[in-house]
């Protein structure tokens, strides 16, 4: 006789940055509820991220979420299996405060209490699109990390690649900052880079090492000495044009690593994850390479509202984790420089 499956319900709590989330996810594939309450206009004024800030709407916005997720989703906390918390990396204050929420309610509830690490959490956003496949390949883009990570099972994790300066999203930032855009300025680097023509060809760094890390720094210097040099000269740079030779240099680098790193090692899917993966100009460009060069590759990138900072992700981590029996005691504290838990591959 069949047995039947019991379902599991994790209540997430996300808190690493800017983005207060709580979200109910059922088997670790079913969103049920996912609330989200952003910052962007409290840090736009600054130009980015303040902690202190960012720790302080956390606290104003924490217990509203917990309430709103179980509301929405209909699930009252004696049914839930377990609590799932970002304990890293990510800003220490911000971390904190989900911490301290997340080991307030399993400890009031009686739950087992998950910690998942936040990049982990990005890669599983594709779990709540399609099943996954093993092994597969993750490249992680994000304002603070750029990596390509080499996946055998659920839960193993094998960094091949990375970023040895700034990352993609971190150069998208600042790059921003020079053009004057507002924070953050990814999406509408995006936009002008569709309206504008690679016409000044920025470096592409270490595109043809035999290697799978990533550089943007001297990509980032090349494009503020060329603005700062037209500026002294009072010569006005299209903007379009800019932004459109920024990107270019950012994807084909991108995609040319990425694609390498899936010739060479056996998968059948590949995930983009993070908040670049937002950027339609990578999407296209990755979608268009698969096709011509590796058919049979999936490709699985989350939709928009899953590619930034949310919990929902962080559930579909915590499935996998609770199946593991990785959970934590209630001193677990915040890794702000967490790396991933490796298993060996």
């Amino acid at each position: 006789m069949k047995q039947m499956q019991i379902d599991e319900y994790i209540l997430a709590i996300e808190s690493s940055c800017d983005e207060t989330s709580v979200a109910i996810v059922k088997n670790g594939e079913a969103i049920l509820s996912n609330i989200v309450a952003s910052q962007i206009k409290s840090h736009q004024r600054f130009g980015g991220v303040v902690p202190e800030v960012a720790s302080r709407h956390h606290v104003e916005q924490i217990t509203i979420c917990l309430e709103e997720a179980l509301e929405e989703a209909g699930i009252a906390p004696e049914e839930l299996t377990a609590v799932a918390v970002t304990y890293g990396p990510g800003l220490v204050g911000a971390l904190l405060i989900g911490l301290s929420a997340a080991k307030a309610f399993a400890w009031a509830h009686g739950l087992p209490l998950i910690p998942v690490n936040h990049m982990a959490g990005h890669i599983y956003a594709a779990r709540l699109t399609q099943p996954l496949k093993f092994p597969l390949m993750a490249l992680l883009v994000s304002g603070g990390h750029t990596e390509l990570v080499y996946m055998v099972e659920d839960g193993s994790y094998q960094i091949i690649g990375e970023t040895r300066d700034d990352a993609a999203g971190e150069a998208y930032d600042k790059v921003g900052r020079v053009l004057g855009l507002p924070y953050p300025s990814g999406k509408e680097i995006d936009r002008l880079a569709h309206e504008g023509e690679d016409i000044f060809h920025f470096p592409r760094a270490m595109i043809k090492e035999d290697n799978f890390d990533f550089s943007f720094s001297g990509l980032k210097s090349a494009f503020i000495n060329l603005v700062h040099n037209a500026q002294q000269r009072d010569e006005e740079l299209d903007s379009k044009d800019l932004a459109a030779s920024f990107q270019a240099s950012v994807i084909e680098v991108l995609v040319t690593k990425t694609l390498r790193a899936c010739q060479n090692y056996p998968v059948y899917q590949l995930i983009i994850a993070g908040g670049v993966a937002a950027n339609q100009g990578l999407r296209d460009a990755m979608q268009q390479t698969l096709e011509e060069q590796m058919p049979d590759l999936t490709l699985i990138i989350p939709p928009l509202r899953l590619c930034g900072d949310n919990a929902a992700m962080i559930g579909a981590a915590a499935h996998v984790e609770l199946r593991k029996q990785h959970t934590a005691a209630m001193d677990l504290n915040a890794e702000p420089s967490a790396a991933f838990q490796r298993e060996v591959v």
